[in-house]
């Protein structure tokens, strides 16, 4: 609702307090004892959450209140996934949003050095909040340093066919079968940045890239010796 707070700064901080507290979660949570791999944290939010797990992963903004950069990077989280993540914030914004959250007004990825997987919607055009159009959703690829993986799929909206909950009804864009080919997408990521995968999830990758409907377009990128970095692009399919 306009004027209603978006506590972007206490989401973060929040996240982290978690973390603060993992032993008593562990001791506190039935059947949780001696299972939490404090080298193996990742963070992955939707939306304004994308914001927040960018936040945590390095990225800076700066407080409307007092003009200062903020810094909320957690360092033991070691990668994310950022799904229809807002981009860079600024001058893109359109005038009525950008009254409504002046925080992303400077959003800076130049810090965010964790590997990090980004995925946006090619039908994902937010004009209530900025003018850039879906292209905007893969500013955290583009603006921020390798390695970085693009996940850009194919004719989705905000919600990415319907992610937003097993019960929940309320989507943008209905497609069961991406929702499926998103959490392989993504699982499997994750598997691959904590060396967790075995050979089954090595094969479901391949599938996914060798399929004949393709869900999406796959780019990454990698640090070069010269300090830049090399951009490859490839398809994501789906189960043929």
């Amino acid at each position: 609702a306009p004027g209603a707070p978006f506590f972007w700064r206490s989401r973060a901080e929040d996240m982290s307090h978690v973390l603060d507290r993992l032993d008593e979660i562990e001791s506190a949570v039935a059947g949780l004892a001696g299972r939490v791999d404090r080298d193996r944290i990742a963070v992955a939010g939707h939306s304004l959450g994308g914001h927040t797990a960018a936040l945590l992963l390095g990225a800076r903004t700066t407080d409307p209140g007092n003009g200062g950069e903020v810094d909320l990077t957690d360092p033991r989280i070691r990668t994310g996934v950022l799904l229809a993540a807002p981009g860079r914030g600024g001058d893109v914004l359109n005038g009525w949003m950008a009254e409504q959250v002046p925080f992303f007004h400077a959003t800076d990825f130049s810090a965010m050095t964790p590997p990090v997987l980004v995925v946006a919607g090619d039908k994902d055009d937010s004009r209530h909040f900025t003018d850039v159009g879906p292209d905007g959703h893969a500013d955290p690829y583009r603006l921020a340093p390798a390695p970085k993986t693009l996940l850009a799929l194919f004719d989705a909206g905000h919600l990415l066919g319907g992610i937003s909950g097993y019960d929940a009804a309320e989507t943008t864009d209905e497609n069961p079968g991406r929702v499926a080919a998103l959490a392989r997408i993504t699982s499997a990521y994750l598997c691959a940045q904590f060396r967790c995968g075995t050979h089954d999830r090595r094969e479901e990758c391949e599938t996914l890239t060798s399929g004949r409907n393709p869900v999406g377009r796959v780019e990454f990128k990698q640090p070069c010796p010269d300090g830049h970095h090399a951009a490859h692009p490839a398809d994501v399919r789906s189960r043929s």
